[in-house]
């Protein structure tokens, strides 16, 4: 059994798309997976489950079966988040206020590339294969790259957490 962390992506953002944290547990533990977990109403869970690569595609099926609407999935071992976490290049007091722009594919170098040339006042990003590491000085309330925009700009689906919940992640995944 290997442990994951399944990030649904917007989920209960103002009253769309509802789903309860605690029937979303009881889903997971009617699809296999086992030590399933929830962190806040964001949609992330920690499980046990066997070595797939079809993991984010049955939660998926199953949230659109039951809910009638779909949600993308993005589906990472904890030690890939773990990874992640670990390789954020900011410093420790920039890091509080900090995001993580996870990516559903690789995208193309071309599209980092082009990414790169962008530059926004208080805000700055460092792009690799599997996330957008972004420190927002004046808070997302107010920034220029988003989810959205690095979505655009990259050409994937992506789906973003901020620091403090990328670390709860990891730690309840241990």
């Amino acid at each position: 059994m290997k442990t994951y962390i399944a990030l649904l992506r917007g989920i209960n953002v103002g009253g769309h798309k509802k789903i309860l944290m605690a029937d979303l547990k009881v889903l997971m533990e009617r699809l296999g997976f086992t030590k399933v977990q929830t962190y806040i109403q964001s949609g992330n869970v920690v499980f046990s489950a066997l070595e797939s690569n079809e993991h984010a595609s049955t939660i998926s099926v199953a949230i659109e079966k039951k809910y009638g609407f779909s949600v993308p999935v993005l589906v990472k071992t904890a030690s890939e988040i773990a990874a992640i976490v670990f390789n954020c290049p900011f410093s420790e007091e920039t890091k509080l206020k900090s995001y993580f722009v996870l990516l559903y594919e690789t995208p193309s170098e071309e599209a980092i590339e082009s990414v790169k040339t962008v530059s926004y006042p208080s805000e700055e990003f460092s792009v690799t294969h599997d996330c957008v590491y972004l420190y927002v000085s004046k808070g997302m309330g107010s920034a220029k790259c988003t989810n959205t925009f690095f979505e655009r700009k990259l050409k994937v689906n992506s789906t973003a957490r901020n620091y403090r919940t990328m670390k709860k992640l990891v730690e309840l995944s241990q």
